[in-house]
């Protein structure tokens, strides 16, 4: 049976970079049915749609999502990223964001392998606050974190499981800001701490956030799996990419691993459309983000083959890389 696949190419360089994501899956041998959704910044300033609720209950019935970048300058910030991106996040139940880095970071000569799972539902990103008198000299604006012991544990409980799967150190490290954030901080740690005791055999550690700042830049070696909030997980992510290679190469999972609905899969950079049609898109952190769809939906040594490939295909312009990538999985 083919794989349901729900693609949202999006704006500027997203349909370029999702096509060959696209032919890639397809040169592995793994068979999709895809189905195309307009969604983004030129959507939004067309007609108005952004992510209604019929098009939201359609995503419902697709095994994944493939996205590969929303947003254009003359949509309001906040608009798209809260009205589709957070709405599919937050309906969907994609409370799992995981991102794994690869590389060699620079001044080091060995290179590093681990992955950060962010908490994807909850934290600031929720929305609740506020504003008094806005526009005065006595402006107030609020912005809570909302943090749940169900929340918190799950995230955990998943960085837990990827720890025992993968071939790494078996250590999962809490990130947080305890000694400030002394509610929220606190509930992390008890649930971390509750999780850890049913796992005898992987090692944990603690650090504050600010300390993983300096620690992914120096060493990041000293990292297997990482688990923190939302906030703090979009973060730090970033920086695992600028030391991984480079965020343009970075790849993300929305993950929903009680399958209740469709995970969704899609690059951490951004549409660049100073780049469109100019062939300058990379496109290999939409093929490894396709690598990762692949291994959520059982297709591992697809996956596999195509990370392979990835770590091999070297400079060019959008298609010839995507053409490289999918003639070595092909081969």
């Amino acid at each position: 049976m083919a794989h349901r696949i729900a693609v949202i190419g999006g704006d500027g360089i997203g349909p370029e970079v999702t096509t060959e994501a696209l032919k890639v899956v397809r040169a592995a041998g793994v068979a999709i049915d895809t189905t195309d959704f307009d969604l983004g910044g030129a959507r939004y300033l067309r007609d108005g749609e952004v992510l209604s609720d019929a098009t939201l209950e359609a995503l419902r019935g697709f095994d994944a999502i493939l996205l590969g970048a929303v947003g254009t300058p003359e949509v309001p910030p906040g608009v798209i990223e809260r009205g589709l991106l957070l709405k599919m996040r937050f309906e969907l139940d994609l409370y799992v964001n995981q991102r794994p880095f690869v590389g060699t970071a620079p001044g080091h000569s060995q290179p590093h392998d681990f992955v950060v799972i962010r908490e994807n539902t909850e934290g600031p990103y929720v929305g609740e606050g506020g504003v008094l008198r806005k526009g005065t000299p006595h402006e107030v604006a609020t912005q809570g974190s909302v943090n749940t012991r169900m929340g918190a544990e799950r995230a955990i409980r998943y960085a837990f499981e990827l720890a025992t799967q993968r071939d790494g150190a078996k250590h999962v490290t809490l990130v947080h800001k305890t000694n400030v954030l002394t509610f929220a901080g606190d509930l992390w740690q008890r649930a971390f701490d509750a999780v850890a005791a049913e796992y005898p055999g992987i090692g944990t550690a603690y650090n504050h956030v600010d300390a993983a700042c300096i620690y992914f830049v120096q060493d990041p070696h000293r990292y297997d799996v990482v688990v923190t909030d939302n906030l703090f997980g979009d973060i730090l992510t970033d920086l695992g990419g600028a030391v991984s290679g480079g965020i343009g190469l970075a790849s993300s999972a929305n993950l929903n691993p009680a399958r209740t609905g469709p995970s969704m899969f899609e690059p951490v950079h951004g549409s660049a459309p100073d780049i469109v049609g100019t062939g300058k898109a990379n496109p290999t952190a939409a093929v490894l983000s396709a690598a990762l769809m692949l291994d959520f939906l059982g297709e591992s040594a697809a996956a596999d083959r195509i990370r392979t490939a990835c770590d091999e295909a070297g400079a060019g312009t959008t298609t010839e890389i995507g053409d490289r990538i999918a003639a070595a999985v092909a081969g």
